[in-house]
């Protein structure tokens, strides 16, 4: 899912503003200016298409969970778990252990 100011395409393909989409256990639905995409692994990210983002993860996938969104244990010892299992003490180390090309 790509979504850039007023535009949303799945897989390329357009998704036009306000018309939900669900394919394959994707669903991107558009809760007032909010674009919602909600996926039957139990996660949902919703984006208010400036700056705010919010991640739901179903309580099924606590403790399960790791990366950017952090492990999901109400444990704030583990919450800058880097990909390499270590952990770090910054916030901008944390975020830039997880930067890809």
């Amino acid at each position: 899912v790509v979504a850039e100011g007023q535009n949303v395409s799945v897989n390329g393909a357009a998704v036009p503003q306000g018309r939900p989409y669900l394919h394959k256990g994707l669903g991107v639905t558009w809760p007032g200016d909010w674009v919602a995409v909600a996926s039957s692994l139990g996660v949902r990210v919703a984006w208010d298409r400036h700056l705010a983002v919010t991640v739901t993860a179903e309580p099924e996938l606590r403790g399960g969970t790791w990366g950017l969104c952090g492990t999901y244990t109400d444990d704030p010892a583990d919450d800058f778990l880097r990909p390499d299992g270590d952990i770090t003490a910054f916030a901008a180390a944390f975020g830039n252990a997880w930067k890809v090309p």
